[in-house]
């Protein structure tokens, strides 16, 4: 049994609430269960130096965690001078999830980053960042189309990211912060709409896991991704709630 009750293919609660910051080009405020993240979009109206006379835009992330997100007070890592190895590898994962799915030529020499600050942790952090991170992204976008900055979509696809582990020696799909903790092996899966793989991340924390386990644990993580697309395209479809 699972300390949530849940069933071995089943999601946490998952919510994805749009235009809840006033300033930002677009944003999301993302929950799978009791973590939650939100990801403001912010339009540059030029792009990296280097990509400069290249015709392309860029998209980036920063990815960060609130002093309270979690059980006990965490330091700020601005106070201590640079990020952790975590918070940039969990940014870089965020930026290349999105430009897996962007057309960077159709943005023009612009950049976006989409900033996720994490409000509340419970498991699933990054896999909820880039989640929410493509809602934010597509407003942005939209955005950018209403003001006539850009005469196509440049996304040409969805994304979306869950975890998945080996729990008390059972496959389960998207881990909260109990299962994460104790989990033999964890896992994380980022996939596009149409099902192609961007990452996969799998760790051992105890003995080696099987071939037969990482195939059932990729079966798992397409089923949360169909899930989470679905919840996507419901929430930015045409006079769905802002």
């Amino acid at each position: 049994m699972r300390p949530s009750k849940r069933a071995t293919d089943e999601l946490r609660n998952v919510t994805l609430e749009r235009a809840v910051s006033r300033h930002a080009e677009g944003s999301c405020l993302v929950s799978f269960g009791d973590t939650k993240v939100l990801c403001t979009a912010t339009l540059e109206e030029r792009g990296p130096g280097w990509l400069r006379g290249s015709g392309k835009g860029w998209v980036t992330a920063e990815y960060a965690m609130l002093p309270r997100a979690t059980h006990e007070r965490t330091r700020r890592e601005v106070n201590s001078g640079k990020p952790s190895g975590r918070t940039q590898e969990i940014q870089r994962l965020i930026g290349r999830s999105l430009r897996a799915v962007t057309n960077l030529p159709a943005m023009g020499e612009r950049q976006i980053t989409v900033d996720c600050d994490v409000i509340q942790a419970d498991g699933g952090t990054r896999t909820a960042a880039i989640t929410g991170a493509w809602v934010a992204l597509h407003d942005c976008f939209a955005w950018m189309r209403g003001r006539s900055m850009i005469s196509v979509d440049p996304l040409r696809d969805h994304v979306a990211a869950i975890s998945c582990g080996i729990y008390k020696g059972k496959p389960v799909l998207d881990l909260d912060y109990a299962e994460d903790s104790g989990a033999e092996t964890d896992a994380n899966f980022v996939i596009t709409g149409t099902g192609g793989l961007v990452e996969v991340q799998g760790t051992a924390e105890g003995k080696p896991f099987s071939e037969e386990e990482l195939f059932e644990l990729m079966r798992l993580a397409k089923g949360g991704i169909q899930s989470l697309v679905a919840l996507q395209k419901q929430a930015v479809a045409p006079g769905a709630s802002v």
